[in-house]
């Protein structure tokens, strides 16, 4: 690999790690889709690089969120428990599935996830929902300090028990695209259980932590993993976590959502003709 692909990879890794950090995702979903359709690198090897690179922007941004005190451990911790297995099929799935079949598949998700974005957050969307929450200035709705005490740290077991099938698709997910899970777990948890967005960004990064290591040591067995890709992605997405982690605390809700359902729309479309 040349010095010129290698900065490129810098570049894009910050971008990644920035991005994914704010949304809670890993910058997985950035990072892949351009091995794939810029660089062209082999989708089994795009993914298990990716997945490094994703594991990489997780632990650098839990840093980062758990120093503000943003992480709900309990529920990211039944998340990545129930991913585990699913990581393992993910893997397993990649070793016997990919080419056209797999860029059909991400850009479907990216697609629909994006169109579900877009709508839910956009200005019509939201004037109504000032009819029944009152909405401060940058957008975020207002909920009470006892909501918000709750959705931090007194889920209820039950519901922390519901998790585990959704956390099982993030494995599978996440082993399976190389792009981690946080891109469809953060709007589970902020649209059905309504925990804050911050809340959900932080420990939707926490639980990558957790599956996305096993999705890892499975691929190293494999031998899919490109050193040179994860050498000069991982230094961007450390830098640009960080650098995500002080934005996210600057940044609207809606405007971090619109901007991401834009970006897995382009993404996804990007992909249909790869």
């Amino acid at each position: 690999m040349d010095l010129t692909t290698g900065l490129m990879l810098l570049l894009i890794g910050i971008l990644a790690g920035g991005y994914g950090t704010i949304v809670g995702a890993g910058g997985g979903f950035i990072f892949v889709p351009v091995l794939l359709t810029v660089f062209h690198i082999e989708p089994a090897v795009a993914s298990s690089s990716g997945l490094f690179i994703v594991f990489i922007n997780a632990i650098s941004g839990v840093f980062g969120y758990a120093r503000k005190k943003k992480i709900h451990y309990r529920l990211g911790i039944t998340l990545g428990i129930g991913a585990l297995p699913g990581t393992l099929i993910g893997v397993w799935l990649l070793k016997l599935f990919y080419s056209n079949s797999f860029y059909f598949i991400f850009a479907s998700i990216l697609i629909c996830l994006g169109i579900f974005l877009f709508i839910k957050n956009s200005p019509i969307a939201l004037k109504r929902k000032e009819w029944v929450h009152p909405v401060s200035e940058d957008g975020d709705e207002r909920i009470s300090s006892h909501k918000a005490d709750r959705d931090f740290s007194y889920l209820p077991s039950l519901q922390l028990k519901k998790l585990l099938p959704l956390g099982f698709l993030m494995g599978i997910l996440s082993s399976y695209l190389g792009i981690g899970g946080g891109w469809l777990l953060v709007p589970i948890l902020v649209y059905y259980l309504h925990v804050s967005p911050q809340h959900a960004t932080a420990t939707s990064i926490f639980s990558l932590c957790i599956y996305s290591i096993v999705g890892i040591i499975f691929n190293l067995f494999y031998s899919t993993i490109d050193w040179m890709i994860v050498f000069w992605g991982g230094i961007g997405v450390t830098i640009g976590s960080q650098l995500g982690v002080i934005s996210s605390q600057k940044i609207p809700s809606k405007v971090i959502f619109q901007m991401l359902s834009v970006l897995l729309i382009i993404i996804g479309f990007r992909m249909y003709f790869t």
